[in-house]
Formats: C-alpha cells, sequence, structure tokens
C-alpha cells in the first residue's frame, strides 16, 4: 500500500530526519516515512485487526509525524515509528472501546531482564484498573512509564525531560512494570472474588 509518490534516498534514517527537522519538506518525511509503511502498517494490523482501519492509522500516523518528528530527538527512527504506532492503535482501541491486548514491550529497553505485563484486559474495566495502579505507583515510577510506554520515549530522552539519572530511570520503569503486574493482578482477583460473591 502507498499513498505517498515513490522517492528512494541514498541519504540515511537519520540523515532524512534532519534534513527534515531544517526543511520542514513533506516529501522528505514521505520518503523516510514510506521506507516503513508496510510495518507501520504490519503494526496496525496487528492491533486494529481490520485491513480498512490498519490503512486509516497508516495515513493518520504520518500526519502525525509532521509535527512529532521536529518535537522529538530520534536516535533510531525504525525503533521509534514502532513505538510510535503501537501507541496511536491502543489509543484508538481505548477511545473506541474495544478489547485491547496490553503488553508491554521489553524489546526497546536496554536490559536483559524481562519483566513483562502479559495478558489481555478488556475493555473499560480493565483500563479503570490500569489506571488505579498506575496512579499508585510512587510518582517517579508513573512519570517514567508514561512517558515511556505512552508517549514512546527512550531512556536519554526521559533523563534529559526529567533530571532522572539513567540508571534510575531503567530502575523506575522495570521496577514501575513489576508493581503494576502485581497490582492488576491483585485487582483482577479481588474483582472475580467479588462477581462470584454476588453471584452466589
Amino acid at each position: 500500500m502507498s499513498f505517498l509518490k515513490n522517492i528512494s534516498s541514498p541519504l540515511t534514517d537519520a540523515e532524512l530526519v534532519q534534513q527534515y527537522k531544517q526543511s520542514t519538506d513533506l516529501q522528505v518525511l514521505g520518503t523516510l516515512y514510506q521506507r516503513y509503511m508496510d510495518l507501520v502498517y504490519g503494526v496496525c494490523l496487528k492491533y486494529l485487526k481490520e485491513p480498512e482501519d490498519a490503512k486509516d492509522a497508516v495515513i493518520n500516523l504520518f500526519e502525525e509525524l509532521v509535527s512529532k518528528v521536529q518535537k522529538h530527538e530520534i536516535e533510531n527512527f525504525r525503533s521509534w515509528l514502532y513505538q510510535v504506532s503501537k501507541n496511536h492503535c491502543l489509543m484508538r482501541l481505548r477511545s473506541a472501546q474495544k478489547t485491547i491486548l496490553v503488553k508491554m514491550d521489553t524489546g526497546l529497553m536496554q536490559s536483559e531482564e524481562n519483566v513483562h505485563l502479559d495478558g489481555v484486559f478488556e475493555k473499560e474495566e480493565s483500563f479503570k484498573q490500569l489506571e488505579y495502579c498506575l496512579e499508585r505507583l510512587i510518582s517517579e515510577q508513573r512519570q517514567v512509564i508514561e512517558l515511556f510506554y505512552l508517549q514512546g520515549k527512550c531512556y536519554n530522552e526521559i533523563a534529559d525531560q526529567t533530571g532522572i539519572e539513567w540508571n534510575k530511570v531503567r530502575s523506575f520503569i522495570q521496577n514501575g512494570r513489576r508493581n503494576l503486574k502485581l497490582c492488576m493482578e491483585k485487582r483482577s482477583l479481588e474483582t472475580t472474588l467479588k462477581n462470584e460473591t454476588s453471584g452466589s
């Protein structure tokens, strides 16, 4: 699929990003985006399920990039774009109150440790649980998790924005994710027990 004029370029991703920031030429951004449109479409199809919804998301994401690329310090465009695409789809699903798979990736983390938040959190109740548990994290953990997962910022960007040391950013994300997992498991169990009690 393509809605952009097909123009190849010998420039690297980083060079195209820099060129776009300096020129704000949409053709430069389009050349860069076109390299990864198949990736973006695949991510959108994975989360949105419907091909037409995925195609709409690909177009909407390009429109988002017009301003986002200008605002962010992007170290690896492909990884950054993947995270932005995933966040876009999750927010679409949330606004539509559809079933959503919330899976916090560790692939972009500079860490050997994998502490996953696995599972399917369904519809509004799941978002209420997630929001409830986020509010109960210590402020630093909540802040860096929202920046990392919801805004797609990398460790260095979070450290620069918050003034928190890089190693502490890493620690807050890992511990915050672990605490979220424990809190949501507890809330899920409480909800199940409450439902069973009310139904008996």
